[in-house]
């Protein structure tokens, strides 16, 4: 199977730019954010080189381990910075505007990799801040949905070389999710930029 079996869709030099217009908040898209061939390679060098983990968390009266594999980089107690990193970062800042000291990686590494309905938790400062996605590798779903309204919900394919920009007020009105899928993917990686003065968690 094709690592990047649906990056045939690529049209280079075309961004496709989405402003979903959700209530309370700005979620917004660009999909071919990276070129292919840029995308190819941070995908290939994050895979190789990142210090990947599966971290541990208690559930009920259990401690199991999460399904997909992680690493932090930036603040007190992450990993230094990689020059790989520091680009991916420039070009996510400069188009939104926003300055980042922190990245959190998720490795998916199959359909059975996923992570939980959940608000990322507050920052050690007290209040949330915008949030960057970069994803590399093949399509997840991404699933949206209102804390209190049962009507809000989506369903965003987040593929290879996209951008997805989460405003501060998304961890405050909304949970996100990327379900397992038992259809043939292969590994993904996410990398999400964040602004915190805290410790890694």
């Amino acid at each position: 199977m094709n690592l990047f079996s649906d990056t045939a869709l690529f049209d280079e030099g075309r961004k496709r730019f989405t402003d979903f217009g959700l209530p309370e908040t700005d979620l917004r898209l660009w999909e071919q954010f990276f070129t292919k061939k840029d995308a190819d390679t941070y995908f290939t060098l994050l895979r190789e080189t990142t210090p990947w983990q599966q971290r541990t968390r208690k559930m009920y009266d259990k401690v199991v381990l999460d399904p997909r594999l992680t690493a932090w980089y930036g603040g007190t107690n992450g990993l230094e910075w990689t020059p790989e990193l520091l680009a991916i970062r420039r070009v996510v800042e400069k188009e939104c505007g926003t300055s980042f000291n922190r990245v959190l990686l998720n490795y998916y590494r199959d359909g059975d990799d996923s992570v939980a309905w959940h608000s990322d938790t507050l920052p050690a400062d007290g209040k949330h801040h915008a949030i960057a996605s970069v994803t590399l590798g093949d399509t997840r779903l991404f699933k949206v949905r209102h804390k209190m309204r049962k009507d809000v919900m989506l369903n965003i394919p987040l593929t290879h070389g996209s951008f997805l920009l989460m405003g501060e007020t998304m961890q405050d009105h909304y949970e996100h999710h990327v379900p397992k899928t038992s259809r043939p993917v292969g590994p993904r990686i996410n990398l999400t930029f964040r602004i915190s003065t805290g410790e890694a968690a």
